[in-house]
């Protein structure tokens, strides 16, 4: 596995943080220490942060072949302990400040918990290596199991495409409990690469001070990364360390796509486009960087050792370019299922090798994927289908800034400018079929996300039955 004997990479450095760096073979003797705790195979929690010590306990517990939740250092105590009681660790990794769980063992800024009452709570399946959640969800239950094979397969397949080095440095944008963030970190950390660690983000000046100082080659984003960026004016500064640049978590907007894609290449920078799913561990797609331009709003082809496919509304094979379907996707990538509770995590693969995104793509000629919608971003609107999306996109392409909900024959439109609300009618009016009777127009002080830039709609909807 990737992870095991990191002293492989003598001297080369692993981790910087706050100016204090560690070694690849200081890094091994650390987890070696972390190793010492463990008194056998049980379910962890580790309450995640960009620090050392959060990174050498996950690597400590892989190496351990513990399986381990990620949990989001954010989450506020009433459902971490939800999470706890469904879930029954034995081992609980957290900051010092985190939770008032008694002190058994310290490792720097982190205290170890054994919860005494779970050391016998239930079978883990043997392959079981990650708990994650899903988008959004970072209070839900409902976790994807990963597998050892997983990570190790989609690991190898990144570092593939991306080329990544021992001489690459890589600068977190994003928390380690989110599949992107710990993809970064994995395909880092399995080339003998260096990883600054930092909780600053990119609108911070301390963020691009350590850009600088540490010569980072590459960072990652999602589409709200991109849109920041754009309006810090990244594309006119001048970085020379910086080999390429990343993105994923949600689909770039073609015109952004096509000038994030524009200035990387003027600059000698490869800007690489990528799609995937935590129930596919990471990564699904990319687009190579020399196609970054011309294949702008595409997700790309398949990483190596997967495949991509679309089918139509009765699962046959779609053979024809440019007709919509679901997207499906194969690799050994594709993760174990759920879990719900402690019993689901001595379960195996339930799918296979073999995932319904949930995405509607489509294909070009060249054998480029296109998502052009979700399954569930439908709606029927008096017996017709609408693709909230493409409605979105309408909407944006004249200059408004939304986002759209809602139910059947009730589509919501939520604007982020009053004065909009005069100018909606008349756009769809001329360039759709749906009638006036069929949505309702709200008027929204921001767009709600979470930390990975995606929209959390359930917190949109609430807001808007408030008004």
């Amino acid at each position: 596995m990737f992870f095991d004997e990191l002293e492989r990479f003598g001297n080369k450095t692993a981790l910087v943080e706050g100016g204090r760096i560690k070694t690849y073979e200081d890094l091994q003797k650390s987890i070696d220490t972390i190793k010492n705790l463990y008194e056998g195979r049980n379910l962890a929690f580790l309450v995640c942060s960009n620090t050392m010590e959060s990174v050498q306990i996950y690597l400590s517990l892989l190496q351990s072949r513990i399986p381990v939740a990620l949990i989001n250092g954010h989450l506020d105590q009433e459902h971490f302990q939800a999470l706890v009681d469904t879930y029954r660790p034995y081992y609980v990794w957290e900051p010092e400040s985190f939770n008032d769980y008694p002190q058994e063992e310290t490792f720097g800024r982190y205290k170890l918990t054994r919860l005494a009452q779970n050391k016998d709570a239930g079978e883990l399946h043997e392959e079981l290596c990650v708990l994650l959640t899903t988008s959004g969800s970072t209070g839900s239950p409902k976790l994807v199991r990963q597998s050892y094979k997983n990570i190790q397969a989609n690991t190898k397949s990144i570092v593939t495409y991306l080329s990544i080095t021992s001489e690459d440095v890589a600068i977190t944008t994003l928390p380690m409990h989110y599949t992107y963030g710990l993809s970064v970190l994995q395909t880092h950390i399995a080339s003998g690469a260096a990883i600054v660690l930092t909780e600053d983000n990119i609108i911070q000046p301390a963020f691009w001070k350590q850009l600088s100082e540490y010569h980072v080659t590459t960072f990652a984003g999602v589409p709200y990364t991109y849109e920041m960026l754009k309006k810090l004016r990244f594309l006119r500064k001048d970085i020379g360390s910086l080999r390429y640049l990343t993105q994923a978590g949600g689909k770039l907007g073609k015109d952004l796509h096509y000038e994030m894609a524009t200035s990387c290449k003027e600059k000698g920078i490869d800007f690489i486009v990528m799609y995937g799913q935590t129930e596919a561990t990471a990564r699904m797609s990319y687009v190579p960087s020399e196609h970054a331009v011309d294949k702008a709003g595409s997700i790309g082809i398949a990483i190596p050792d997967g495949k991509l496919w679309v089918v139509d509304v009765e699962g046959n094979k779609i053979e024809t370019p440019n007709t919509p379907g679901e997207l499906l996707y194969q690799g050994e990538n594709v993760t174990m299922g759920y879990g719900t509770c402690r019993e689901d995590l001595a379960k195996g693969y339930e799918q296979g090798d073999i995932l319904h995104t949930g995405d509607v793509a489509q294909f070009d000629e060249d054998g480029y994927f296109y998502v052009v919608g979700r399954l569930k971003r439908f709606l029927k609107l008096y017996g017709n289908r609408v693709n909230l999306d493409e409605v979105e996109g309408i909407l944006k392409a004249c200059d408004i800034e939304c986002v759209i909900t809602g139910i059947d024959d009730n589509m919501k439109i939520c604007l982020l400018n009053s004065d909009d609300q005069e100018k909606v009618p008349g756009i769809l009016a001329e360039k759709t079929t749906i009638p006036k009777f069929a949505y309702k127009m709200y008027v929204i002080d921001e767009i709600p996300r979470n930390e990975s830039g995606k929209i959390q709609y359930n917190v949109l909807n609430d807001m808007i039955e408030s008004k």
